[in-house]
């Protein structure tokens, strides 16, 4: 068996600095400016709350110069280079629109938006106005998710056929919290399940029949899914829960090797490869563990933005969208509606 190839992603201290601006500070949104201040050459020099004491309270503890009080003022900051949306996927679109529309170049948390349809028009005016859009699946950008896609283009595992993910954590919440909000687009499958549909699409493409079930909240959002997404003759097969801690775990099987990835699988990991004789190699780990890893994204976007490019090739909002459009079907599948929609 031939050894692992190595990991080309650049190190993020190679990145050109850009200034970047936050909209909503709330905890992924400070794991961002951590990992962006700590591994790269870039800052936060901005952050925009509808609470001007929670942008305050968080311009304090990250160190960054400017604290609005309006979303509206955060896209008016002349020397912002690009703006971080890191609110509630309910809230994606309409801050999104306003970024891009101050002539922003966006990196947008995932689920990129609440459906399918926001998202084909957010990707269709950052087009139109020549502005660089990308969706914040960090783990795309991750070290050992090169690995990943270089035994795949190798043929290192023969014919895929069976691609396996699952993202679930037990959350004790009281019934007012957003990820139980219908308002707020709560639920296991835009929060968690995201991981592992895009994993899948990362490794098979979009599918070509989905099968989905669900089950739901009290208050009317998904506690759990779980879905088949067939390409082809491959099978992708896919569970989140908000209910419950999983492994947390993916793999990618073919006719003539497998990949496991250890869990939680979209964080920096190593890769374990097994052929069919039982031989196995495994990748050495990263440098940057962790949330820390959300810098890979960061970079990665001011290399494009550098470069003058509109999109990640990487990710290519193609397949957002079309990422989207797998979780509006099985959303329609499961009985899923939000009340705004």
């Amino acid at each position: 068996m031939s050894t692992l190839p190595n990991a080309r992603t650049a190190d993020p201290q190679d990145a050109p600095p850009i200034k970047w601006g936050i909209i909503a500070p709330g905890w992924i949104a400070g794991q961002f400016a951590a990992a962006v201040h700590r591994h790269s050459k870039s800052k936060v020099v901005a952050v925009g709350s509808s609470s001007a004491e929670r942008a305050q309270e968080f311009a304090a503890r990250h160190g960054v110069a400017r604290a609005y009080g309006s979303y509206e003022q955060l896209v008016a900051d002349g020397d912002i280079d690009a703006v971080y949306v890191a609110s509630p996927h309910s809230h994606h679109y309409e801050q999104t629109r306003l970024a891009l529309s101050a002539g922003k170049p966006v990196l947008v948390e995932k689920a990129f938006t609440q459906n399918a349809a926001q998202a084909s028009e957010l990707i269709e005016l950052a087009r139109t106005s020549g502005l660089l859009l990308m969706e914040a699946m960090w783990s795309r950008f991750l070290p050992h998710y090169d690995i990943v896609r270089q035994l795949l283009a190798d043929g290192a595992l023969g014919d895929v056929q069976t691609v396996i993910g699952d993202h679930g954590q037990h959350f004790d919440l009281a019934p007012t919290h957003r990820l139980l909000n219908p308002a707020l687009a709560g639920g296991a499958l835009l929060d968690l399940g995201i991981y592992p549909i895009s994993f899948t699409s990362f490794v098979l493409g979009a599918p070509e029949e989905i099968q989905a079930t669900g089950t739901m909240t009290d208050t009317g959002v998904d506690a759990q899914v779980s879905a088949v997404l067939r390409t082809g003759r491959a099978h992708g097969i896919i569970s989140t829960t908000q209910t419950s801690a999983t492994p947390t775990t993916a793999s990618v099987s073919g006719t003539a090797a497998r990949i496991e990835l250890a869990g939680p699988f979209y964080q920096p990991q190593s890769v374990r490869f097994t052929d069919l004789t039982g031989d196995t190699q495994q990748s050495a780990p990263g440098t940057v563990a962790g949330h820390e890893g959300l810098v890979y994204q960061a970079t990665h976007f001011a290399d494009l933005l550098a470069a003058g490019a509109t999109e990640s090739p990487l990710l290519p909002l193609s397949e957002t969208l079309s990422i989207m459009r797998t979780m509006d079907e099985i959303r329609r599948q499961i009985g899923l509606v939000y009340p705004n929609e």
